[in-house]
């Protein structure tokens, strides 16, 4: 009986031991478990399926809901779509649902009205302007900034410049965007080579170029007064006061856009412009630019395409006028639209990630520049197609190394109030009416 109980007391010793050694063993894993979910709620978008020690770690199926405007008709619905089959081929475990089409009136108030009842997809392409305000007053989306605290690395291939200018009307930037649009000087540069000027890239060089080429009968700068003069206008004010200054939208006349409008008459006073300007529509202005009887025209990157001359036509940018407070490089552009990533897959650990992930492969440089195709502006910095023209590379130069990227003068005043400057510039140019008389015409009128 001794011996029994000898024995069963050694045998309860030893169930005693493996038993605590499994406990701690269970509870190092619980633990390194727990510190599995939190690193992957940290971690940037590594490979979903390896954890940061390197070790495989096993992925629940997503199912991401998409929505984006290229759909239907528009150029680059397949390249959205192959990037999304090539998305899922590369993470096996997400699954895409995706409701793209055309962004018109109809898909607008669709998208509003599932935003209002809680029925917002996990990632959209959507406005950034205020085309988005009904869907921004939902409050849904969550913020670069919060993303990147916890991804680094998300949004790293976007240019600076054109994050900031996909940013919302508040200022908060909540999207990451794709592509754009510019708006810059084109330069005849044969014209220029022909009578030994150096291009315009300061405001000396700019008169100079001016003075040769009004003594040569060629019109230095085409431009159709009565007609388009929005470039100059946007141009003018936002060297004058600064893309601050520019986009601002005073009470009453602001001196910075008085000395801008005022530089119509300088320039007109000088014989800059062609001597029909006032009657001229902006086609033949442009005709004259084409067939090389104008040295300069100011335009947008939808211009670049039906010049003729696509090796010996440059774009550059805009030189700064005397007293002006732009700093070299600031441009008139666009960038209006861009994906978001809502709260409701944020929210989702799961989700999370895979939305991180989708965004990234739609916004790296090789997806930019599939999206952009050498038209318009790139967002991120990317390298010239094998078949661009001497031209499109002047125009991407030009683009990436903008130093700010503001809206044109037409995204921030009403429509009447717009027509009223643009009818009025005639008048400012010949000195028949003064800047400031103007422009509190065309601020009031805004203000109504």
């Amino acid at each position: 009986m001794k011996k029994f109980k000898k024995v069963l007391s050694v045998v309860l010793t030893f169930v005693l031991i493996i038993s605590m050694m499994t406990a701690c063993s269970n509870t190092d894993n619980m633990g390194n478990s727990a510190g599995s979910q939190a690193n992957k709620s940290k971690d940037d978008v590594e490979d979903a399926s390896t954890g940061a020690s390197g070790a495989t770690v096993e992925q629940n199926p997503v199912t991401l809901t998409t929505v984006s405007m290229f759909g239907g008709t528009d150029a680059n619905a397949g390249n959205y779509q192959a990037i999304n089959e090539q998305f899922m081929a590369d993470n096996s475990y997400i699954t895409i649902e995706d409701d793209s089409q055309s962004a018109d009136q109809d898909w607008k108030t669709k998208i509003a009205a599932d935003f209002a009842v809680g029925n917002e997809p996990d990632v959209i392409q959507y406005f950034t302007d205020a085309n988005a305000s009904d869907v921004l007053a939902a409050d849904k989306f969550v913020t670069v900034d919060d993303i990147k605290a916890v991804y680094p690395d998300y949004a790293v291939d976007i240019l600076p410049t054109a994050l900031v200018a996909a940013s919302n009307p508040d200022g908060v930037q909540r999207a990451v965007p794709t592509t754009g649009y510019w708006e810059g000087l084109f330069c005849n540069k044969d014209l220029f080579d022909k009578y030994g000027l150096e291009l315009p890239t300061d405001w000396d060089k700019m008169l100079k170029a001016i003075e040769i080429f009004k003594a040569n009968n060629i019109a230095p700068i085409a431009v159709s007064l009565n007609n388009v003069p929005h470039y100059w206008i946007e141009f003018l004010m936002l060297s004058a006061a600064g893309p601050q200054g520019y986009t601002s939208i005073p009470k009453t006349a602001p001196e910075d856009w008085c000395n801008g409008l005022l530089m119509f008459k300088t320039l007109r006073d000088l014989g800059a412009f062609p001597i029909d300007t006032d009657t001229i529509d902006n086609d033949f202005a442009g005709e004259l630019f084409k067939n090389k009887q104008a040295a300069m025209q100011l335009d947008g990157s939808w211009y670049a395409g039906g010049i003729p001359d696509q090796d010996n036509t440059v774009v550059v940018t805009f030189p700064v006028i005397p007293g002006g407070k732009a700093p070299a490089g600031s441009m008139v552009g666009g960038i209006s639209s861009g994906f978001y990533i809502t709260k409701k897959a944020w929210n989702d650990m799961d989700k999370r990630d895979a939305a991180v992930k989708f965004v990234m492969a739609h916004t790296n440089s090789a997806s930019v520049a599939t999206y952009w195709g050498g038209n318009g502006q790139a967002a991120a910095k990317v390298e010239p197609l094998a078949n661009m023209t001497a031209l499109g590379i002047s125009g991407l130069d030009y683009s990436s190394s903008a130093t700010s990227i503001s809206t044109p003068t037409d995204a921030r005043l009403s429509q009447e109030a717009y027509n009223t400057l643009i009818a009025g510039i005639v008048d400012v140019s010949t000195g028949a009416k003064t800047p400031q008389n103007l422009l509190n015409e065309v601020l009031a009128i805004n203000a109504k």
